[in-house]
């Protein structure tokens, strides 16, 4: 697979604070990767600067080989690049469909094909955002931004405050989305397991800088390093 996204020597924060240090890793086309970490450690700050939504202090990023470091935000989601933030920020006033319709792009992500995956939002489509809860409004969050048919999707912590039966559904959708093929995944997640199960390839985060990268199989089996890194044990 070819690459498709990549940090050089990356280093990010808000402000002259420094969160992401010295990070470079790349991501190719088609790939599901976790990135892991306990809490405060930079996870969130690493992907809204890959957004371009964070300060970049130092480094590169880089889109399909072209240098994107100064380029805003909104072009690089028109370039393809979608993002769920931990937030939602699921539009109060909108329906579930004016939601998914407001930002679509030509692509295989439609709005039915969103209703297909999440069959709840087929259900509360005429609902408007701030009549959902709070399991529906991550599912039109995800769906939302499946709809701008992105070649990199952005998840940041996809399952937090989630009933279980919801983490179920949502883990479903995502390991469907991730099986087509048709965009590149990387997702924040507290669930370590769980992400390790959703992605191949693991990334973890300690004090602001990468420290493991390598296959989630080999990972997700030694438990010891699960706990060094995560203190899931």
């Amino acid at each position: 697979m070819a690459e498709l996204f990549a940090l050089e020597s990356f280093s990010a924060g808000y402000g002259d604070a420094v969160v992401v240090e010295d990070v470079s890793v790349a991501v190719r086309e088609g790939e599901s990767v976790a990135l892991l970490g306990r809490n405060g450690v930079g996870k969130t700050t690493l992907i809204a600067a890959a957004m371009g939504l964070a300060r970049m202090h130092r480094g590169r990023v880089r889109w399909r080989a072209a240098d994107i470091s100064r380029t805003p935000a909104h072009l690089r989601a028109r370039m393809g690049m979608g993002w769920v933030p931990q937030e939602r920020r699921i539009w109060p006033s909108l329906t579930v469909d004016e939601h998914l319709e407001s930002v679509r792009r030509p692509g295989f992500w439609t709005a039915a094909t969103v209703r297909k995956l999440f069959p709840r939002l087929a259900e509360r489509h005429m609902h408007r955002g701030n009549e959902l809860s709070g399991g529906e409004q991550q599912m039109l969050a995800i769906g939302r931004a499946l709809v701008t048919n992105p070649a990199l999707l952005l998840l940041d912590e996809p399952m937090e405050g989630l009933a279980p039966i919801v983490v179920e559904q949502v883990a479903d959708a995502l390991q469907a989305i991730a099986a087509t093929g048709r965009m590149a995944l990387l997702i924040v997640e507290q669930h370590a397991e769980l992400a390790l199960g959703l992605a191949s390839r693991a990334l973890v985060m300690e004090r602001g800088r990468l420290i493991h990268d390598g296959p989630s199989a080999a990972l997700l089996a030694d438990r010891s390093a699960l706990d060094h890194f995560l203190g899931v044990a």
